[in-house]
């Protein structure tokens, strides 16, 4: 349990730190920066869908949570941020992504009955509790720049060069979209034990994964140009995308997983 506590307090810590970086030179409400009130939110909302979650020892809301705390975020920004065409756009693609895959993420739990990686951590209160904390900075950390961007008092009209992110986020989008239902249609059909080596899955290992790493390398490219000082902090979104799903709970439990089945 103290082990659970001091992993809390350092998320917290860090949350702390990225919401200061975010927030210089940001839009304000209320004498308070509004970057920071999202900081927040992203973390407050993840402690109230623990209480239930807790209660009723089910972790079939905790994608589905995650993902509604993105179309929070970026309403909260949009709303006190001053609005715009770029913050409109970022928002958009935000919300487009989050709704996909919450909504797809939801689907699956209810159809598998559950996930087994919260079988041991669920009973235990503290380390559960540091699942949802951990949510939290994830929600803060990959959505970063885009709620800089959405909070900055300097406009910036969009330009060419923001086409080829807005192209970026659309193809990540895409393969991202294509890749999970190419999988769950084969899963229905061969099952789950059986390789997928078929569509988007021949080319690539995990499809999935690199549009996710894409599309949000388009965000970051929309943020970009209205960035500046400490804001700059913020573009760590898509190399943190990165980074967990190549090197901490993406990739490496599903290759464990892959070594041990085939």
């Amino acid at each position: 349990m103290l082990g659970d506590m001091k992993q809390i307090v350092l998320v917290i810590i860090l949350a702390a730190l990225l919401a200061l970086a975010g927030s210089q030179g940001g839009i304000s409400y209320w004498g308070i920066p509004v970057f920071a009130l999202c900081a927040f939110l992203a973390i407050a909302l993840q402690w109230l869908a623990f209480i239930p979650a807790y209660y009723l020892q089910t972790e079939k809301f905790y994608d589905l949570t995650g993902s509604l705390s993105f179309i929070l975020l970026v309403i909260l920004a949009w709303t006190l941020g001053g609005g715009g065409d770029r913050s409109l756009l970022i928002a958009s693609c935000v919300i487009v992504w989050a709704l996909r895959l919450g909504s797809f993420l939801f689907l699956r739990i209810l159809e598998d009955g559950g996930d087994t990686r919260f079988d041991r951590i669920k009973p235990v209160a503290s380390r559960f509790f540091f699942t949802w904390t951990l949510q939290g900075l994830w929600v803060l950390t990959t959505s970063a720049c885009a709620l800089a961007a959405m909070t900055t008092p300097q406009g910036v009209d969009l330009r060419w060069f923001d086409v080829f992110g807005a192209g970026l986020f659309v193809a990540g989008f895409a393969i991202e979209l294509v890749a999970d239902h190419q999988k769950r249609r084969h899963r229905a059909r061969y099952g789950a034990d059986q390789f997928i080596d078929s569509g988007l899955w021949r080319h690539s290992r995990h499809p999935n994964y690199l549009g996710e790493i894409i599309l949000w390398c388009g965000v970051a490219l929309l943020a970009v140009p209205v960035l500046s000082g400490w804001q700059w902090v913020t573009l760590v979104s898509p190399v943190f995308v990165a980074v967990l799903l190549t090197r901490i709970s993406g990739i490496p439990m599903l290759e464990r997983k892959a070594d041990q089945r085939w």
